[in-house]
């Protein structure tokens, strides 16, 4: 498509069954436009195909751009006469007859590729091409996926080399040429994956689309440095709260109050305001906290320390991404023996252990 218009927000008219018309309405889709398509089950607002002159005009009427994919030369002499001066007309050609193919999310796990399930590994060995995240399972990943191609689409943190709609819209393009696509990303799809936005751009271009859940780093990095998010008399509740962006402060009094434990993802660069806004709104100083850096990997480091001490220490130690944060009674129950008792008498007593 070659068309100097920010289509964000305009009305686009695609005249083409839901078949032929598919390439082009998944690409206005994916650039923002509201499309309509003269046929059904195309995964956007469908209009009737006119017969005569007086129903084009009126399905043309306030439309920014009409796309010919289908239409033949009565059709086309009829538009072009209804159309308006502020009516964009362009023509393309129909999209393959080849089958549509598929996209499957597939949450790869906290990073040790041993935590992918089953179905992950099931789905990555049928896949012809594989869009894969920074932070998703790749020590093995040609020997699961042999012959697939494989595409790095991954971000770092303020540095999205390719921005989200252009993965989705990479995604949804590779499986209208009929290819078997898979999408491998970290933890779960649906915890701060983006999944549920992925999932949206497929079924809007009529892809099938499934999802196969991951182990999510918010319950597993945790675990393995030895804090359970939830024990018996200490924690009866966990939340699970994005780091990516300041909070404000009325949620920050909400966690503040809530008890339990917070998990927080992608929360390093935002630990200063956590840590003081937590303060602020009552929490303990002494409050445990732990850093659990690249969680599940050989390179694993857990940093433990306080709500008030969190930046001094992170800062001191060079705290980085990926990290997962823990706020809670349960970060003493790492400690096993002579540590656990001389750290954290009160809590393994009262815990009944």
């Amino acid at each position: 498509m070659q068309l100097d218009l920010d289509l964000a927000g305009r009305t686009v008219l695609v005249v083409g069954g839901a078949a032929s018309a598919r390439l082009a309405v998944a690409r206005f889709v994916q650039a923002g436009a509201a499309v309509s398509i003269t046929a059904t089950d195309a995964g956007c607002r469908s209009v009737e195909r006119p017969k005569h002159l007086a129903g084009w005009r009126d399905v043309v009427d306030g439309m920014d751009l009409v796309v010919l994919v289908d239409a033949d030369a009565e059709e086309e002499r009829m538009i072009r006469a209804v159309a308006g001066r502020r009516t964009w007309i362009l023509s393309e050609a129909p999209a393959s007859a080849e089958p549509i193919g598929t996209v499957t999310l597939i949450g790869g796990g906290p990073g040790d590729d041993g935590l992918l399930t089953l179905a992950a590994r099931d789905a990555l060995a049928r896949a012809d091409i594989i869009y894969v995240d920074r932070l998703a399972p790749q020590q093995r990943l040609r020997e699961f996926a042999p012959g697939a191609e494989i595409v790095d689409v991954g971000k770092t943190p303020g540095h999205h080399a390719i921005p989200q709609h252009e993965i989705e819209r990479r995604m949804v393009a590779s499986a209208l040429e009929g290819r078997t696509v898979a999408r491998l990303k970290g933890g779960d799809p649906y915890v701060f994956g983006r999944g549920g936005e992925e999932v949206a751009a497929c079924r809007a271009a009529g892809v099938p689309v499934t999802v196969i859940p991951g182990v999510t780093s918010a319950i597993a990095v945790p675990a393995a440095a030895g804090i359970p998010v939830t024990y018996r008399e200490v924690s009866r509740m966990f939340t699970v709260v994005s780091g990516h962006a300041p909070l404000d402060d009325a949620q920050l009094a909400h966690l503040a109050g809530l008890g339990g434990t917070i998990v927080v993802l992608m929360g390093v660069s935002n630990l200063p305001h956590l840590t003081a806004g937590l303060a602020r709104f009552g929490m303990p100083a002494d409050m445990p906290l732990a850093i659990i850096e690249r969680g599940t990997q050989l390179s694993q480091r857990t940093t433990v320390t306080t709500v008030s001490d969190a930046t001094e220490v992170s800062t001191r130690l060079r705290v980085s991404s990926p990290a997962v944060i823990v706020v809670g009674e349960v970060v003493r129950l790492m400690h096993h023996g002579e540590e656990a008792d001389r750290i954290s008498r009160d809590v393994i007593a009262l815990a009944g252990e």
